[in-house]
């Protein structure tokens, strides 16, 4: 019997792991999207400078804006994270083309589950505002672990799974990290979107900040989700493999927004709202060099221990 791709329909030639590929394929998985970590740094490079341009000329200017007018302009702000990632990958990524639609349909579907299904679990059925800072340092870390983070990030890895994940156009490790961060970057969007609108339009410099921190957190844990997501799709992995990872990631994200709530009061003279952003950028940095490095290592494992293709004539 004739072994199928695991991508496609065509006959397998090559292993990879314990899956069967056509060359193809093959060729496609062990493939490295160097424009998928460009387009993470320069997008971070570009937030930096926004927030820095944002929040000096709100300073400077203090421009007195109705409530409605603030809202508007907070809300054109809370899409400017994902629609800079989205240009740069786009421009970086006309060598390696993935479909524009499929990607965005992942933010958008992203956006789409915290709105629908998020927001209500967190702050309606577990309605964690309303008691999260009445206990210790343990309390507040595991609420944040085990509500914010699992919820958040289950559901990013949802959006994934049963959109893209079976599409044979996820036929390369890195779209699991180029997925996930549109998914992330989704979330990020509809959290910043309810949070300008719920506070009537904050400071511009203040929901700047707000902003781009959101969507560094989740855009790059998004990210990371999808690395195991990828690893997953292409090589066989045991059954406890994924869950560890969606785990690993629900709690980073805890942990972050635990540490962004103790340093309430600034540290060292920062402002907390600045705490938070350098707490956000150093965690997509870190986030963005040990995918860069991890996917480079797993390759070339992939690459020295792949089954050579099958001889012409020879059984697949």
């Amino acid at each position: 019997m004739v072994e199928r791709c695991r991508i496609c329909d065509q006959p397998a030639t090559t292993t990879l792991g314990s899956y069967r590929f056509c060359q193809r394929h093959y060729d496609r998985a062990l493939g490295q999207r160097g424009s998928l970590w460009r387009a993470d740094l320069a997008s971070l490079l570009l937030l930096v400078a926004f927030v820095a341009v944002v929040y000096a000329l709100d300073s400077a200017l203090k421009p007195d804006l109705s409530d409605a007018a603030l809202v508007v302009v907070g809300i054109v702000v809370a899409f400017v994270p994902a629609a800079v990632w989205l240009a740069f990958f786009w421009r970086r990524d006309r060598l390696e083309p993935e479909p524009a639609g499929m990607v965005l349909s992942v933010a958008v579907l992203g956006a789409l589950v915290a709105a629908a299904i998020g927001r209500p679990i967190v702050e309606d059925l577990f309605d964690l505002a309303s008691w999260i800072d009445r206990g210790g340092l343990a309390t507040q870390l595991l609420g944040m672990i085990l509500v914010t983070g699992i919820v958040q990030m289950t559901l990013v890895y949802l959006v994934v799974r049963l959109s893209v994940y079976r599409s044979a156009e996820f036929d390369e490790w890195t779209d699991g990290i180029l997925y996930g961060t549109a998914a992330g970057l989704g979330y990020a969007t509809w959290l910043n979107v309810d949070f300008v609108v719920a506070s009537g339009g904050a400071e511009l410099g203040l929901a700047a900040i707000r902003v781009a921190l959101t969507a560094l957190v989740l855009g790059s844990l998004g990210g990371l989700m999808g690395y195991f997501l990828g690893h997953d799709r292409l090589e066989v992995r045991p059954v406890w493999y994924v869950p560890a990872g969606v785990a690993l990631v629900a709690i980073l994200d805890g942990v972050f927004w635990y540490l962004r709530t103790s340093f309430s009061g600034g540290f060292v003279g920062l402002a907390p709202t600045w705490v938070g952003f350098i707490l956000a950028a150093a965690l997509a940095v870190v986030v963005t060099w040990f995918l860069a490095t991890a996917v480079r290592r797993e390759l070339a494992r992939a690459v020295g221990s792949a089954a050579p293709p099958a001889p012409s004539g020879g059984p697949a």
